[in-house]
């Protein structure tokens, strides 16, 4: 009889496992265009993100340092709730880069893939990361975004989009 009830507990705690306790909804919009400028080195980007389903989004963007050179990346993300107050989210692009003359004038296509969290710091303030790799080069984006409206936000970061090396950014978001 004790041996049955074990069985049976542990059943009910194993399925329990398996069922979620709270239904999430992503916390953030993946619907935006946005615009950047960066210093060390001076550049101007934009960008686009249209979520096509819950969890997909489609992403494009462009940044140059106005010296003939370009970096235009589109590809695919995912995203998804980690609780009330955070999401996950990831990205796999490809790149179409031309260098300046200055480091060679080169055009290469690589391809970059990268993770991060979005969370929630207070009613309007965001904290945002993102590590990945493009090609053999590593990624790093961190900031903190200021969402003054529903549809408008501003945002300060420190990033390496492992083409321009280490800037400084700010950027302002229209969510739509």
């Amino acid at each position: 009889m004790f041996n049955k009830a074990k069985v049976i507990a542990r059943v009910v705690v194993s399925s329990a496992c398996f069922i979620p306790l709270a239904a999430n909804a992503n916390n953030f919009s993946y619907n935006f265009f946005e615009l950047s400028t960066a210093v060390s080195p001076d550049s101007s980007g934009i960008e686009f993100s249209n979520q096509i389903t819950d969890n997909a989004h489609f992403i494009a963007r462009a940044s140059t340092q106005f010296d003939k050179d370009h970096d235009l990346a589109g590809g695919i993300g995912f995203n998804g709730p980690l609780n009330q107050f955070a999401d996950i989210y990831g990205q796999l692009l490809i790149h179409q880069i031309k260098y300046t003359q200055e480091a060679g004038g080169e055009s290469e296509v690589e391809g970059e893939m990268n993770v991060g969290l979005r969370v929630w710091i207070s009613d309007q303030f965001e904290a945002t990361g993102r590590i990945g790799r493009l090609d053999d080069r590593s990624v790093f984006y961190g900031g903190v975004r200021f969402h003054s409206t529903d549809q408008l936000s501003i945002s300060a970061e420190n990033r390496n989009n492992g083409i321009y090396g280490p800037q400084l950014t700010m950027t302002v978001r229209f969510q739509f």
